[in-house]
Parts: structure tokens; sequence; C-alpha cells
């Protein structure tokens, strides 16, 4: 059984770890990477610890494990409607980005940030920022489990929610959930295509396109 709860700061390396794996070949986060191959999975870590850890303590981090186990197998990291992300809080992750991207792609890395967020829907939504699984636990339904923890909440809020998708076979997994694809970001390597979740109560029938 896959248990889902939101993280705690000590899951904070294992959380990192995780997306690390899932996202260190990902068309999208892989052209962020500074360095040679061989200390890309280190790099990545170093990203990830920079984006879990001011969020951790909102409560919009989510890890999934199994009953009774303590390894995290899935990870998923959401903004929420009223998130406000300050340049101080962004400022104080500056080292782990530094050392996950070089001097060379920090610059690329906020280029591919303004082109995502001009995509952003106008109206409140809950955001997907990330969601990876660990490669030992893939094909388990750890992705489906975060996703259905997280979208109870959202359905409970009737709110909607959105999120970018670099690969197809990510896609299938978010429009059984409810999502339906939007349009390519352009500007950014892989042009991953957007997908939006209408609220509950507007998910009558066919989901409501999403408007940028």
């Amino acid at each position: 059984m896959i248990v889902v709860t939101p993280a705690e700061p000590g899951d904070l390396a294992a959380a990192a770890s995780v997306l690390a794996e899932a996202f260190v070949d990902d068309p999208v986060t892989g052209t962020l990477l500074g360095g040679r191959g061989h200390d890309r999975p280190a790099r990545a870590r170093h990203l990830f610890v920079g984006l879990l850890r001011p969020v951790i303590a909102d409560g919009t981090v989510d890890v999934a494990r199994r009953a009774g186990e303590d390894d995290v197998l899935g990870v998923a990291i959401w903004e929420a409607p009223d998130a406000v992300t300050t340049i101080a809080r962004l400022t104080a992750q500056l080292p782990s980005f530094w050392r996950a991207c070089g001097p060379d792609n920090l610059w690329r890395a906020l280029v591919t940030k303004r082109a995502v967020d001009r995509y952003r829907p106008r109206l409140p939504h809950w955001y997907l920022q990330e969601i990876g699984v660990a490669e030992a636990a893939r094909g388990q339904g750890v992705g489906g489990a975060l996703l259905d923890a997280r979208l109870a909440t959202v359905d409970g809020q009737d709110a909607g929610a959105y999120l970018e998708s670099s690969t197809e076979r990510n896609r299938r997994l978010y429009r059984r959930h409810g999502f339906v694809d939007g349009v390519p970001v352009r500007g950014i390597p892989a042009a991953p295509v957007t997908m939006w979740r209408a609220p509950a109560s507007e998910r009558v029938g066919r989901p409501a396109r999403l408007t940028v």
C-alpha cells in the first residue's frame, strides 16, 4: 500500500535524491545542469534541494512511501493558489542553484522560468511544479497516488490545477486524472505542453480548455 503524506524537513535529502534521479535526463531540466555528464546527478540533487527547502514548510510537498516503511518512493512539489515567492526566499537558495547550474546555466534557468511563467493561467490555481518517482518504484502506482492525494484537496477547494509535461507518457497519466492538453511552451527546449484540470464544479462532460 502506498501512503502519501506532507513532507517533513527531515525528508529533504531523500526527496531531492528521488527528484534528481527522475529528472537528471529530462529534456528541460537537463539543459540547466552544468558540468560534465558524470557529475550531473550531484548537480541535480543541488537543484532540487534549492527548490524543496523553502517550500517543505508550506505543506505543499508530498512524499510517497510504502505503509510501514521509511524510504521515499515519490515526491510532488505543488504551489498553492495563494503562494507568495519572495526575492529573499529565492536568494537564500542561490548557493544550491549555483552548484547545480554553474555560472553559464544559471541565467538559462532564469530565462526558462520566465518563459514557463508566461503560460501560467490568470485565474487562481494549484500548480504542480515537479513530480518524480524513484526508478525502482516506477510502474507501481506511486505517481498516481501522489496525484490522487493532492487533487483531493484541490477538489475540496473547487480549484483548478495546472502543470507542464515534457513527455507523452506522463501526459497519459495526467489525462487519466482529469487534465487536458493545452499548448506547447515556446522558448525552452523540448517545448513542454501545458495541461489544465478544471475545478470540480466545472468538470461536467469534457473538461474545460485552458485559457492563458
